[in-house]
């Protein structure tokens, strides 16, 4: 019988599974082990420990693993695709193989098969395949450069239009509810935390956008619009990508969503359906949630044993 292992290393957590040929016997969840969050030796401890405990309840031998397939966050990144074998092969036996975390979330919803990927939780990132296997991407640049459309975004673009909207008499919520949030007596303790290094956590501010969007906040409402609408926008460029490359449009292009931001925010959510009704028709965002950890095991099934 062959044991299978498929890992999700985001940038919060890392979950896990391990299976046989048909059944998943185990799942378990760690702290982060992206290594832009964390060194080296606590990643390799948090990473050994969360896999002695899903071979305990398995009952399975590490060194007994066919085939594991890990999909990170920060893939592209040297450092981090190197540690990421070397670690890999030294704690399980079999083949690995290692990709970005975006690309197991493909293959979730669409194994093997063309699609379009809309990631927006604490970043952002959009990845569409041909049906010829070739892979397109747009955002992913991280919250300084980039992550438009991402909780990250979101909270820093409340704090930005809170501030404008005071400037302007403009009436919201949003300003009153993040000092209250963050415990900040004053404006003035807003400004010095949110250039305080390292940065706060602007990703958790996401939810109280949402919460004053559900009471009518007019600011609320036409940030999460934005989000949504940016996120479109993403997708319309990896979806030019798509064709400038040769790959022939479907009769339906699936669009699939993962991510804190678009799976639980309706507004991001119809924001970027109905802007993509006007600018790829054929696209159909899905509302089947997306697990990761299904795209990496069905990699690792499918990898040489060695």
């Amino acid at each position: 019988m062959g044991y299978f292992l498929a890992l999700d290393a985001g940038g919060t957590k890392t979950t896990a599974l391990l299976a046989d040929e048909n059944t998943v016997l185990a799942r378990a969840s760690a702290e982060t082990i992206k290594l832009l969050r964390t060194t080296e030796q606590e990643a390799e401890s948090r990473l050994t420990a969360l896999l002695q405990e899903l071979s305990a309840k398995a009952g399975a031998p590490l060194t007994k693993i066919d085939g594991t397939c890990m999909g990170t966050a920060g893939f592209s990144v040297d450092k981090v695709r190197e540690w990421s074998y070397a670690t890999l092969r030294k704690l399980v036996g079999g083949t690995v193989s290692v990709c970005g975390d975006e690309e197991i979330a493909l293959d979730a919803v669409f194994p093997g098969a063309p699609g379009i990927l809309v990631i927006a939780g604490t970043g952002s990132n959009i990845m569409g395949r041909c049906s010829n296997g070739t892979l397109h991407r747009a955002g992913g640049w991280g919250p300084v450069l980039g992550d438009e459309g991402s909780g990250y975004w979101i909270g820093l673009e409340a704090i930005r239009s809170a501030l404008r909207a005071q400037d302007r008499g403009v009436p919201s919520c949003l300003l009153a509810e993040i000092l209250r949030y963050w415990n900040l007596p004053a404006l003035q303790d807003l400004v010095m935390l949110a250039h305080r290094q390292p940065a706060p956590d602007f990703a958790s501010l996401a939810r109280i956008v949402a919460e004053c969007a559900e009471r009518g906040d007019a600011l609320a409402l036409g940030l999460l619009k934005r989000a949504g609408e940016e996120l479109a926008d993403a997708v319309s460029v990896v979806h030019s990508k798509m064709q400038a490359s040769g790959c022939e449009d479907p009769e339906i292009l699936g669009v699939a969503c993962t991510g804190s931001v678009i799976t639980h925010s309706m507004p991001v959510r119809r924001a970027m359906a109905e802007q993509l009704q006007h600018t790829i028709p054929i696209a159909k965002v899905l509302e089947a949630p997306v697990d990761p950890l299904d795209g990496a095991l069905w990699r690792a099934r499918r990898l040489p044993r060695g």
